[in-house]
């Protein structure tokens, strides 16, 4: 399988103590060069995974052995993951997981068998602190960040990136959203230019100096140019293949099915430019709704482990003018879930559209 942690926008990291720093450097600290990068990133791992996956040499998707046994535990009664980790998570809004579940509903008419990140698992890994360690060295980590968590996951609630463009990626894997930096687009009345000027890039490069700064070394699978969420993953071989070897007919209908998507979202979610508006869903400020969630614990599948704090949130009033009170219960329902407490409070930096509402109101 394609290591899906290679960089693919063409910039190198390894020099710089931030790998952030590189991207933004050699974009000039430009949003429109920014999401340029991350375009090239995504759409470059497309035409490869695309050229990988029709192969009539290739030889069948890669099912995740941990998650089967998770699935269907007569596998190996009592099997518990080993894997434990250290993040800071983004959730996306419920306008993006309303279109994430249309997506994967479509996606199931060709693979009946794809195992679906469930609503309340969706998540954007902003910063990884670490990965598959024991839980042990996970707490060891916490007592040293425990004093600065709250201003860690509250970070989104002042510094707002935009991401925009939603496509779907994939690979012999997993299947996932990935939106880009907004620059410029779709301007409204209390987003202007300026605030463009903060990337999703500069959230995570800041993160990891906020982490750094704190005594802790942050140890990341990947630092690549992609604002994703994993939506599904391959336990099951059977929509993709024929007595047991992989189908290139199924793998076609597969493939042409997400660019079908791919075509949709650009139709339909993604910025024109004779309008101001983005459909709702096609648009993710972060920080929207709920902060950051820090969590730890076997998580590698969004559930499991536990959540440590969650973070501030904005709620942004014009995103959501119909049923906004039934939103706000939808929102209150998440959270409660993340077991944590009601994390949209009262406040903006922004104009009126970004109204003074509470969650639970």
């Amino acid at each position: 399988m394609a290591n899906p942690f290679v960089d693919l926008s063409g910039v190198e990291t390894g020099k710089y103590d931030n790998p952030y720093d590189a991207l933004i450097e050699v974009s000039h600290n430009d949003p429109a060069q920014i999401q340029s990068r991350y375009s090239m990133h995504r759409s470059t791992r497309n035409a490869q995974q695309r050229e990988k996956l029709l192969d009539p040499g290739f030889a069948g998707v890669s099912l995740d052995p941990i998650l089967q046994k998770l699935i269907d535990p007569t596998i190996e009664p009592g099997f518990i993951d080993p894997r434990h980790c250290l993040v800071f998570w983004a959730r996306p809004t419920q306008a993006v997981r309303k279109l994430i579940s249309d997506i994967q509903n479509e996606l199931l008419n060709v693979v009946p068998n794809l195992w679906i990140m469930p609503q309340d698992c969706l998540h954007m890994t902003a910063l990884e602190i670490t990965h598959s360690r024991t839980a042990e060295e996970i707490e060891a980590l916490i007592e040293v960040m425990k004093p600065h968590i709250r201003e860690i996951v509250d970070y989104t609630y002042n510094n707002r990136p935009r991401l925009i463009k939603p496509m779907i990626g994939y690979d012999a894997a997993a299947i996932a959203l990935s939106f880009v930096p907004a620059a410029g687009e779709a301007l409204t009345g209390y987003w202007d230019t300026e605030d463009d000027l903060y990337t999703y890039h500069h959230l995570r490069k800041d993160l990891f100096d906020l982490c750094k700064s704190k005594g802790v070394t942050v140890d990341s699978r990947y630092v690549v140019p992609s604002a994703h969420l994993t939506i599904g993953r391959f336990v099951d071989a059977e929509d993709t293949s024929k007595d047991g070897i992989s189908d290139p007919s199924k793998m076609h209908s597969l493939v042409k099915k997400i660019e079908e998507i791919n075509h949709w979202l650009e139709d339909e979610y993604w910025p024109k430019t004779d309008t101001t508006e983005i459909k709702i869903g096609g648009q993710w400020i972060v920080g929207n709704e709920r902060g950051l969630t820090c969590r730890k614990g076997t998580l590698w599948y969004g559930g499991g482990g536990e959540t440590i704090q969650q973070g501030t949130g904005f709620w942004d009033e014009a995103a959501f003018a119909e049923d906004s009170k039934g939103m706000r219960v939808e929102i209150q329902k998440a959270i409660e879930i993340d077991h944590s407490p009601s994390a949209v409070v009262p406040g903006s930096t922004r104009s009126g559209n970004m109204k003074r509402i509470l969650v639970n109101d």
